[in-house]
């Protein structure tokens, strides 16, 4: 069973489950918004939220934690805000504009309101032809979702979860060994 086979299977189970005032609440745009881990610096309550879904899209959690635990919301936040050229900054903040806008085009909501699989389709339908795009070179500048998605890449993978939980990691590689006959070693770094 695939993620979206999942989804799609509890949002069944749920729907006869759900109570009549609960459902009345969704009817009449009552929802939760997706609380923050973290208080943006760089980026408004919204954008940031919007940040936060994106990245989760990118590294969802799975058995490994996903892009909001290892916090890279909060990461991209603060490089903005202490890394980024005021241009970049510029650029990035009209590119999640444009993002959110697209996905209410073609979607018919904001980004954060589609439910999970809905985000998904849509971020690969910008996403794709983005890397077609560049690739190619018939455009020159990375588009946001490649922006986004190397920020969020470079914030998960430098997280202690990203480091520790994903990657191959071993705090100490081996014994260290001060003192050894050179005849036990062997051949270190001479290849003739």
């Amino acid at each position: 069973m695939n993620r979206r086979e999942a989804i799609e299977r509890t949002a069944l189970i749920l729907g006869y489950a759900i109570s009549a005032p609960a459902m009345m609440g969704i009817l009449n745009g009552c929802k939760a918004t997706p609380e923050l881990a973290f208080k943006p610096v760089f980026l408004t309550q919204e954008q940031a939220s919007l940040v936060s879904e994106i990245a989760e899209v990118i590294i969802p959690k799975t058995d490994t934690p996903g892009a909001k635990d290892a916090g890279v919301p909060a990461f991209i936040d603060l490089m903005l805000k202490d890394v980024y050229s005021q241009e970049d900054k510029d650029k990035f903040i009209a590119g999640l504009n444009s993002f959110n806008e697209e996905a209410k085009k073609s979607a018919g909501s904001d980004f954060i309101d589609l439910d999970p699989a809905k985000q998904v389709d849509f971020f690969k339908s910008v996403h794709d032809p983005a890397v077609a795009a560049f690739k190619s070179g018939e455009i020159k500048e990375r588009p946001f979702v490649l922006v986004v998605k190397e920020l969020t890449c470079l914030g998960f993978f430098t997280s202690e979860p990203g480091a520790t939980q994903v990657l191959q990691y071993e705090a100490v590689p081996g014994a260290y060994h001060g003192c050894v006959p050179l005849a036990e070693v062997g051949k270190t770094w001479a290849t003739s």
